[in-house]
């Protein structure tokens, strides 16, 4: 999705946004969507951890049964 956008594009998002929130409110918003990026991935490892250890669990069992 955002390969299609290439630098003018870029450029012109990033102008647009400083006129419509200021220079004062856009390290604000980076701030803000940078933590909910982090937040994001965090529980994405999370439930990916999660996902991982039952099926560890499980793996397990099954070699215990087949012993």
């Amino acid at each position: 999705m955002l390969s299609n956008i290439g630098v003018p594009g870029l450029i012109l998002i990033l102008v647009l946004a400083l006129i419509i929130f200021g220079p004062k409110k856009l390290p604000e918003i980076g701030r803000a969507f940078g933590q909910t990026l982090r937040e994001f991935k965090k529980s994405t490892r999370e439930l990916t951890s999660d996902v991982m250890e039952d099926f560890e669990e499980e793996k397990k069992e099954i070699q215990k049964s087949l012993k």
